[in-house]
């Protein structure tokens, strides 16, 4: 079975593990992703003698070459396989790029049609556009931060906007491509951090954008959700605790007063403006008091009998060994040399005709060097091992 970027081949000179989450997506895909690891800082462990988990899931799919850039050769011979790939994908300073001359009129001028991919911190303009690549500094930009937390709470770093930008890193290659397919182009990329947590918090800041105020801006208490059955958590006996999702309270209430017991026709709660309105304190008071009396595997399988727009919110051992993710390939078990039988990401991708297929765990350190270069570049045996004797590769 034929994979979406199948005969597409990246030259991967990402640091982050968030932008190489990026690469290893394409790699996910079908594309040849060629990992060049710079020797003076590279990573000294194995995976298969200490297995790193993180590489695991952010060099998968990849094909590793170990150079020394601090060396002509080293960076003469990255400028080598410039007309052998498709993309380049870089998250160096551009101070460092510059320096190397790896930068997109460079590359550009050994490939006209190279898709240059920038994974930055705070964007390819601006006055801030060289502040460093880290997701703190730009989810602190964002508004969110402030919000998450009850009031009188110090903020909360949210940490998923990296992940935002590592799937728009991804999604800007393929456009890019699917571009150059119609038009024979290439073009540069950019993607940040910073825009990844804005995107991340979109909901929120779109809303701000519309009507602006000053509700947006400072954390909501639970006390003050406007609807007792939707966006508030509540604590169960065993101090779990359940998220109700359920704003048209007319729906759902038949089912739901009958699970809490509580009367249908209650007069304080027989509709949707009581329920949200002028009982709403106390209807939170009753459902408080309701949800304490039992732990939180009774309210999973109530809510799951009646089909209630709502969960019980699990910690990282439930989607560990949830058959859901299973099926779907969310999570995948595999046996690891040297390691044993491991768990890790799978793909958060369902492509039926294409999909995402694990070929390679993560490789040891310059495991694909001797391999790059002879297929790529033509390299003899003995050409590489003269590399390797004056320390180029490894």
């Amino acid at each position: 079975m034929s994979k979406a970027l199948d005969d597409v081949v990246v030259l991967d000179l990402t640091t982050a593990f968030w932008s190489s989450i990026g690469t290893a997506l394409l790699g996910d895909f079908g594309a040849q992703v060629i990992k060049i690891e710079n020797l003076p800082a590279a990573r000294t462990s194995e995976p298969a003698a200490a297995w790193d988990c993180q590489a695991e899931l952010a060099q998968r799919n990849k094909l590793s070459l170990a150079l020394d850039l601090d060396q002509d050769a080293g960076r003469a011979l990255v400028r080598e396989l410039i007309p052998k790939v498709d993309v380049v994908v870089i998250d160096w300073p551009r101070a460092h790029i510059d320096q190397h001359r790896f930068d997109y009129a460079s590359f550009c001028a050994l490939r006209p049609d190279i898709i240059y991919a920038h994974a930055t911190g705070f964007g390819p303009k601006g006055p801030d556009r060289d502040l460093p690549a880290l997701d703190e500094l730009a989810a602190a930009r964002t508004g969110m931060m402030p919000i998450l937390p009850q009031p009188g709470q110090p903020p909360l770093y949210p940490g998923a906007g990296q992940m935002y930008t590592a799937v728009m890193l991804a999604l800007g290659v393929t456009m890019a491509l699917h571009h150059r397919q119609a038009t024979g182009e290439g073009q540069e990329v950019d993607v940040s951090l910073f825009a990844g947590n804005i995107y991340g918090a979109s909901l929120d800041v779109q809303a701000f954008l519309a009507m602006g105020g000053e509700r947006f801006l400072h954390p909501v208490a639970r006390l003050d959700a406007g609807n007792p059955m939707s966006g508030i958590l509540y604590p169960s006996q065993d101090g779990r605790w359940v998220c109700l999702t359920m704003p048209d309270t007319d729906r759902w209430w038949p089912g739901f007063s009958s699970m809490v017991e509580l009367d249908q026709d209650d007069p304080r709660f027989n509709s949707h403006e009581k329920r949200c309105g002028e009982n709403r304190l106390e209807l939170i008071r009753v459902l408080d008091a309701a949800f304490r009396q039992q732990p939180a595997d009774h309210w999973k399988r109530e809510l799951t009998a009646r089909q209630l727009s709502a969960d019980v919110i699990e910690e990282f051992d439930y989607p560990a060994n949830d058959p859901q993710v299973f099926r779907n390939r969310y999570i995948l078990e595999l046996d690891r040399p040297g390691v044993g039988r491991i768990k890790t990401l799978g793909f958060p991708i369902f492509m039926s005709e294409t999909p995402a297929r694990l070929n390679r765990t993560a490789p040891c350190l310059g495991q694909h060097s001797a391999e790059v270069l002879h297929d790529l570049l033509g390299y003899s045996e003995d050409r590489i091992s003269g590399l390797v004797a004056n320390g180029i590769i490894a």
